[in-house]
């Protein structure tokens, strides 16, 4: 048997994400789809908008065999070290043999051979690297105007649109693990990653969240024709996590050092999120008064989150490394016992009830225990206890 993987995160799960589970299965010739999916906060530095549970049910209704959760260290790092995790945990299941990734645009070869260029490192791109990082550029950014800089054979599109740069970067981290995995790009229908505009049937997650919390009828009219009805039936429910406050307590109570040790803080970013925070206690005022043409939004959200949720550069990037585990949150009833199989039959332990929990040791400990938290704190702000062992058979 084998897996073709998606990583993911189905902020909410809609159409396009169905599309691509379906492309997935067609393009891999793969038995089963596996998701590997952030837990309850994302790379946007955001709580998501329904439970790690909830839209893992949405996403096997929507076609995948099983989803797994992306720890929380890698769930909410930077694109380098979320693809990273994602691949490490992926590559010690035998059964995974292809992975299935949203693109703009680029080739199978396209993809490889850039991400091979991005591994090798001329002494011309060492020293642009360095001269592009000297202001506090984060590492992906500046490691990629240094290849162009360098002259290096890549195909820039890959390097500067934002599915194309996670496509990459899961590339990188299947050669860097040197894992027998087969990157699948499968071209973006509809609306772009970050596109704010609402299509009739592929609208993006980025407008989609947007139509949830607008709540009007235009909006609904929208939402319904973009979800699967269950996704839609949630949404209509949908209350937004009440976050903000409790990032901005979090990081005015945590010392500077704790801050800086965040794997997207640099270059003293922890004293200009500390300073603004003082004089703009709205969150959103705050972002504003950070955000500059060196650190993006999304960076200065994902060291709020980071901060909030106790997660370190020096772990996330030893976890990358090390044993860890694979963690089921949902699976199809159909076959689920050769899924739990072919799962159970890699170098990681699985972790399907409580009593799995014994067989972590050392650094995958720690790694859950941090997933752990990371839940009771979205329970805590959302207002709803959810039990962490809740694998849903479907």
């Amino acid at each position: 048997m084998k897996f073709c993987a998606v990583i993911c995160e189905y902020n909410p799960f809609h159409n396009g994400h169905r599309y691509q589970l379906a492309e997935a299965r067609r393009l891999s010739g793969c038995d089963k789809v596996l998701c590997i999916m952030s837990g309850n906060f994302t790379q946007r530095g955001e709580p998501a908008v329904f439970h790690k549970y909830e839209r893992a049910r949405h996403a096997v209704e929507g076609g995948a065999d099983a989803v797994i959760e992306l720890p929380a260290a890698f769930a909410v790092a930077p694109a380098e070290l979320f693809a990273r995790g994602a691949v490490h945990i992926l590559s010690s299941v035998p059964s995974v043999t292809a992975l299935a990734f949203g693109c703009e645009s680029g080739t199978k070869e396209d993809f490889l051979k850039t991400a091979r260029a991005t591994l090798s490192e001329s002494k011309q791109f060492k020293a642009a690297l360095r001269e592009n990082m000297k202001d506090g550029t984060s590492y992906i950014r500046a490691r990629n105007a240094a290849l162009l800089a360098s002259g290096a054979d890549v195909d820039e599109a890959l390097l500067t649109s934002p599915n194309n740069i996670l496509g990459t970067e899961y590339c990188r981290a299947v050669l860097s693990e040197n894992a027998a995995i087969e990157p699948i790009p499968v071209p973006r229908v509809g609306g772009g990653y970050a596109d704010t505009a609402l299509f009739k049937d592929f609208s993006s997650a980025t407008a989609l969240r947007g139509a949830m919390a607008d709540g009007s009828r235009k909006a609904k009219k929208a939402l319904k024709g973009n979800l699967p009805g269950t996704v839609y039936r949630a949404a209509l429910g949908y209350a937004p996590v009440p976050y903000e406050t409790a990032s901005m307590c979090a990081l005015l109570s945590a010392p500077a050092e704790a801050v800086a040790a965040c794997p997207d803080c640099a270059e003293g970013l922890e004293n200009r999120i500390r300073s603004m925070a003082r004089t703009n206690p709205d969150f959103h005022a705050m972002l504003e008064k950070v955000v500059s043409k060196r650190y993006t939004a999304a960076r200065v959200r994902r060291v709020l989150m980071q901060n909030f949720l106790g997660l370190t550069r020096e772990n996330a990037l030893e976890w990358a490394q090390e044993p860890l585990y694979i963690r089921t949150l949902a699976l199809k009833k159909e076959g689920a016992e050769e899924t739990l199989a072919a799962l159970g039959a890699g170098k990681f332990p699985l972790i399907v009830r409580k009593g799995d929990y014994s067989l972590l040791k050392k650094d995958a400990l720690t790694c859950f225990e941090t997933d752990v938290r990371a839940n009771d704190l979205y329970n805590v702000l959302a207002g709803k206890h959810t039990n962490e062992f809740e694998t849903a058979f479907i």
